[in-house]
């Protein structure tokens, strides 16, 4: 990456930064994924239950290699091998009651508004509600003019790689673009905008966003 790609970064993560405080959330920023990785890894607490939701942003940067070094810390992980479908959505219902969830946002707004679009709805109801407290990982790349841009963004790209990455046969892993379809593997489901929270919820959601193009 190039001096002025870096300048960028630097000079858009900040009014995003300043845009989710007005929003009573929080945001920081890492020039690399390193230092966000180390970053993250310095806010969970000792014994805290961590938990995992898909993201191929925090599986990109060694998060979740590094976390299991940490003392006491338990991760609820609903991919773990060896799980019956059953097993899997138990350990979704777990992780509402998390400590802490780490994920990524399939977008974010140069005005600080979070956009996700969920296959089982998991992943944007903890992020609204349960866990104490909410780290998502954002590379600089899923930054967005606006709500418009980022829904698009979302729809045609974000969510056609993955369903392209889960090797499913739906009719966006045919053309690459979302054509609204009615397949029972769709993972277009739940749509969650997050504005902001309320005064009792301050601080509950920390984005950190990276200098670099991490995801989809």
């Amino acid at each position: 990456m190039d001096k002025n790609q870096i300048a960028w970064n630097e000079k858009v993560s900040a009014g995003i930064v300043e845009n989710l405080r007005r929003r009573r959330m929080e945001g920081s920023y890492a020039a690399s994924a390193a230092q966000a990785r180390d970053e993250i890894l310095s806010m969970i607490p000792a014994g805290a239950t961590v938990y995992r939701c898909a993201s191929m942003t925090t599986t990109g940067i060694g998060l979740w290699d590094t976390l299991a070094d940490l003392p006491g810390v338990k991760v609820i992980d609903h991919y773990r091998p060896g799980l019956s479908p059953q097993q899997s959505m138990e350990q979704r219902r777990l992780g509402m009651l998390a400590d802490v969830m780490i994920a990524s946002s399939n977008a974010i707004t140069l005005d600080g508004r979070l956009v996700n679009l969920d296959a089982v709805g998991n992943r944007v109801a903890a992020m609204t509600f349960g866990p104490k407290k909410v780290i998502l990982v954002v590379g600089m790349n899923k930054v967005a003019p606006d709500l418009d841009s980022a829904m698009a963004r979302v729809k045609h790209y974000a969510a056609t790689v993955n369903a392209l990455r889960a090797g499913y046969s739906i009719p966006c892993a045919e053309t690459g673009l979302c054509s609204d379809c009615g397949s029972p593997q769709r993972i277009c489901n739940v749509w969650s905008i997050i504005e902001g929270q309320m005064a009792i919820s301050e601080g509950r959601i920390h984005v950190k966003l990276v200098g670099e193009n991490l995801g989809y």
